[in-house]
């Protein structure tokens, strides 16, 4: 075998490594976004957004691959997921029809900016300092919806919230737990599956749940595919909550794509992550077509790190990658079995993760401060990611101007700061 065939080969392998390491660090999530966007009230059914997860997942991490040829997961949102089910469809009251086809108006948008110059323009405007504290307060978000799911934190009538019952659901999650904080220490890829399927288990165990009739199923293209309402979504009420999808999503991919790359070495010459054009642009693509499917907006993985860092450096790893869903197609059933709280500890451990960003950002200066705290403050104790980001920006461009800083507002941050004020007025005369 000659050298070059000899390194094509080498190359192969840790592609192949490397493409299934990523699938086994975000297959969580097959388990997790099914669980919290079918949470009792929303009425979507389990099986269909199971679907519509392996469907986003397997098609966009090809595309990922092949057009951008990048070594990325794609997949339902951590943390959008949570918006989308909480404050969207049950703190708001709008049906889940709407809601998707709000998630189609802020694809269209992601999709817009991707393909014309305002992208680069937009990412240019947007603070570091707001990007990092839409993160931190989203990991604060994510983790709190985990200790209500696990029991630990219950509503109460005096307090708004208190600490909740030490019961089985809470030791069968902190079981969980365990296991997840000694398998990810060891930087085992099975870290998040192994402790969801402990606490499961132990769920089994002690007769808290029943084991299914059936382990497999046909997929579920019917419950929840193309049923989303995209005329319903264009009420001038839901504009808040569309836009907040977009910066989320915006935020969440330019994250990912810098943070990875940056860890990884996948950087061109100047520093800048390779192909963020191409890579973004299936960002909004999975945004757009998460409508379409069933489930919230889609975007690259932050755990395809580990698929990197195994080997998997080109677009071959994310075929790989997208190879491997497609058999978790007919396994609703199976994963059907799992109980929130078995899912509580990944929310806890995936929010921690997401606040450690908190240790980036500036607080030497009171107009950096605010807007970055009203960022965090807000998501968690409004439950709506909406809420935090628009009055990160309006604080953010307000105390600048204030301190005397107004040359180094962008024109761009300016009309984004004049939207967020009237988003926020439009808001509050609907109720939103």
């Amino acid at each position: 075998m000659s050298q070059s065939a000899h390194m094509q080969s080498d190359s192969l392998k840790k592609d192949l490594l490397g493409g299934v390491t990523t699938f086994l660090t975000m297959a969580y999530i097959l388990v997790v976004n099914p669980s919290i966007l079918a949470t009792e009230g929303t009425g979507m059914a389990f099986s269909g957004v199971m679907t519509a997860t392996v469907l986003l997942a397997s098609s966009m991490t090809l595309l990922m691959g092949l057009y951008a040829k990048l070594p990325f997961g794609v997949a339902p949102g951590m943390g959008i997921n949570a918006f989308f089910t909480f404050s969207l469809i049950l703190g708001h009251q709008i049906p889940w029809q709407i809601a998707l086809g709000m998630v189609f108006w802020a694809g269209v948008l992601f999709i817009l900016t991707s393909v014309t110059p305002v992208r680069a323009s937009l990412v240019r405007a947007i603070p570091d300092q707001l990007r990092t504290a839409a993160a931190t307060g989203i990991g604060l978000f994510l983790t709190f919806i985990g200790l209500k799911n696990a029991g630990l934190v219950v509503a109460d009538p005096a307090t708004f919230v208190k600490f909740g019952h030490l019961g089985a659901e809470a030791a069968f999650a902190g079981l969980g737990f365990l296991v997840i904080i000694v398998l990810h220490e060891r930087k085992s890829p099975f870290a998040f599956m192994a402790g969801i399927a402990a606490a499961t288990l132990a769920a089994l165990a002690f007769g808290k749940i029943q084991v299914p009739t059936s382990f497999f199923s046909k997929p579920d293209f019917e419950s929840v595919f193309f049923k989303m309402d995209i005329r319903g979504a264009l009420e001038m009420a839901f504009l808040p909550a569309i836009l907040a999808i977009f910066f989320t999503d915006l935020f969440d991919s330019l994250s990912t794509f810098v943070g990875v790359s940056q860890a990884t070495g996948l950087v061109d010459e100047h520093g800048h992550p390779k192909r963020l054009k191409e890579g973004l642009l299936v960002d909004a693509v999975a945004t757009f077509s998460a409508s379409l499917f069933g489930t919230s907006p889609g975007t690259a993985y932050i755990e395809s790190v580990a698929g990197i860092e195994a080997g998997g450096r080109t677009g071959r790893s994310a075929v790989v990658t997208a190879l491997c869903f497609l058999p978790c197609f007919f396994i609703a059933p199976l994963v059907g079995m799992v109980p929130a709280y078995a899912c509580a500890p990944v929310l806890v451990i995936v929010g921690s993760l997401m606040f450690r960003s908190v240790s980036r950002l500036k607080f030497d200066r009171l107009e950096e401060v605010i807007p970055a705290f009203l960022t965090i403050i807000l998501i968690p104790l409004t439950f709506s990611i909406t809420q935090g980001i628009l009055w990160g920006f309006i604080s953010h461009v307000t105390l600048y101007t204030i301190f005397g800083r107004r040359r180094e507002i962008s024109p761009m941050l300016w009309g984004v700061g004049i939207v967020s004020v009237i988003v926020i007025a439009l808001g509050q005369q609907s109720g939103f």
